[in-house]
């Protein structure tokens, strides 16, 4: 779908809006008028008193246009920003087959905004009529925003100046999944690299936690992710763990997530393991019940190992426990995702996070798309969830969304009383600087203006190999950064 640009250059907010609008049509940026065809023309112009936006989206051969416009004193890039989505979607909204569920909104934090409301000093309500008025999201939306914006404000309230979080990465998994973009190796095709990986882990995790002692920076939540780490065997993992202990003071640490992600992967002696080794929160994500789903999308465990995974955990001590389902995977209905969620809330679980599908590029599913449910279908696998959610106790803590998701929906974390994801909530909503050790992960380190500086690690295990010193060199420079601001 083509778009041309008139008196601005802000591509970026406008471009993402046409993407999630119209999913399934290629976005072409053009500099020349283009004959009628699917497309759009996005424009401003600045006049003595307005500055004025105006869309033309024309699609099927019908044109619709829209017009919105903010005073010339107050047109700050984040209003004219504002202006040029809303004119956008104002204009296309008369061709799509339904107002998307978060209306102009192209972010991949819708939170914030009703989170920076209220720590403004603005009511729940006030947020609501942000959300409705200023970007049309729809009514189930906004109420998942403000809940998760209400344990939000509660996981600020636990911080200070000098706290930051840690991730740990091990990309590795078993078997790669069909609709997996992340960067993570199956051990199937690069097992030799599974040791010296850790070896170099051990050694950043050493090095970093020497900068963390001397810098006076405590460590709040710490969550260790993948790729799937229980890929390591349970020696590996008992060596990871002991040697985080040893350089990390965890003595203020709220929360130590480990990721199991592959049932498979787990086993009563590796739970102990994790146990002993101070996590506090267990991970165990089976992304459905249905055997016959698990199958199509390359998943080499059954549900029964699901089951047996979670009693393991239990008897392993651990009463936090997260369980991931995925809503829209192939071959899948609205009944088989609910039958999915029934088993899991049977188990008890304190987290339940329910992610919608994502077609990601990096993905083997993006190019087969076979036997994928349609977004009415996605969105009864949603909405049936939230409500046998919220009866089970439940409440959303957290959200995101994410390019190329079905029905352009959400992801979204549910938790029971006390048991709010913390690292989830810091990482997602930006709130401390996050420190990130192993390959394929961010540092985000946090600044006094609002702003975050970036320092990427290298992406695959064999680079992160090769590149270690320059990964210990970044976190000198991250420190240094963060010493400026104590």
């Amino acid at each position: 779908m083509k778009l041309l640009l008139r008196g601005h250059g802000e591509r970026y907010p406008v471009e993402q809006l046409q993407m999630q609008l119209f999913p399934d049509e290629p976005s072409e940026l053009v500099t020349a008028p283009f004959a009628p065809a699917d497309g759009a023309v996005s424009s401003l112009c600045e006049g003595k008193i307005w500055v004025t936006a105006t869309a033309a989206v024309t699609r099927g051969g019908r044109t619709c246009r829209a017009v919105r416009r903010v005073r010339k004193e107050q047109a700050d890039v984040r209003h004219v920003r504002r202006i040029l989505q809303q004119s956008y979607y104002l204009a296309a909204l008369p061709l799509l087959p339904a107002a998307p569920p978060w209306g102009a909104l192209a972010g991949v934090r819708p939170s914030k905004l009703s989170t920076q409301c209220l720590l403004g000093g603005g009511s729940e309500k006030d947020a609501d009529r942000l959300l409705k008025d200023t970007y049309f999201v729809s009514a189930p939306r906004r109420r998942l925003c403000v809940d998760a914006s209400r344990h939000t404000l509660e996981a600020a309230r636990l911080l200070d100046k000098t706290d930051l979080s840690v991730y740990i990465g091990i990309p590795f998994c078993p078997t790669r999944c069909a609709y997996c973009s992340f960067v993570s190796e199956s051990v199937e095709r690069f097992g030799e690299l599974l040791e010296p990986y850790l070896q170099a882990l051990l050694r950043e995790i050493a090095y970093t936690g020497g900068l963390l002692r001397r810098s006076g920076y405590r460590i709040r939540t710490l969550y260790m992710g993948g790729g799937t780490p229980t890929t390591l065997s349970s020696g590996q993992m008992e060596r990871l763990l002991a040697v985080i202990r040893e350089h990390f003071d965890l003595s203020r640490c709220l929360e130590f997530t480990v990721e199991g992600g592959r049932p498979d992967t787990l086993d009563p002696e590796k739970l102990r393991v994790i146990k002993a080794g101070g996590c506090t929160r267990m991970s165990i994500n089976p992304q459905t019940m249905s055997d016959a789903v698990l199958r199509a999308i390359g998943r080499r465990h059954t549900a029964r190992q699901t089951l047996e995974a979670f009693a393991a955990a239990r008897v392993a001590g651990f009463d936090d426990i997260n369980m991931d389902l995925i809503a829209g995977l192939p071959g899948d209905t609205a009944e088989g995702f609910a039958d999915s969620l029934s088993q899991v809330l049977a188990l008890g679980p304190s987290n339940v996070t329910v992610h919608t599908l994502a077609l990601k590029k990096g993905a083997d599913l993006f190019h087969s798309r076979a036997n994928l449910p349609g977004p009415g279908e996605v969105e009864k696998m949603l909405a049936g969830a939230e409500t046998a959610l919220r009866g089970a106790a439940f409440e959303p803590y957290y959200l995101y969304r994410q390019k190329y998701m079905s029905g352009s929906f959400e992801n979204v974390g549910w938790c029971k009383k006390g048991y709010t994801g913390l690292y989830n909530i810091y990482m997602m909503e930006e709130m401390h600087t996050i420190l990130s050790l192993g390959g394929g992960g961010m540092n985000k380190v946090n600044l006094p203006d609002g702003q975050l500086a970036r320092f990427h690690n290298p992406k695959y295990p064999a680079d992160y190999l090769e590149r270690l010193d320059t990964v210990l060199r970044q976190k000198d420079e991250i420190f240094d950064l963060l010493k400026e601001q104590a």
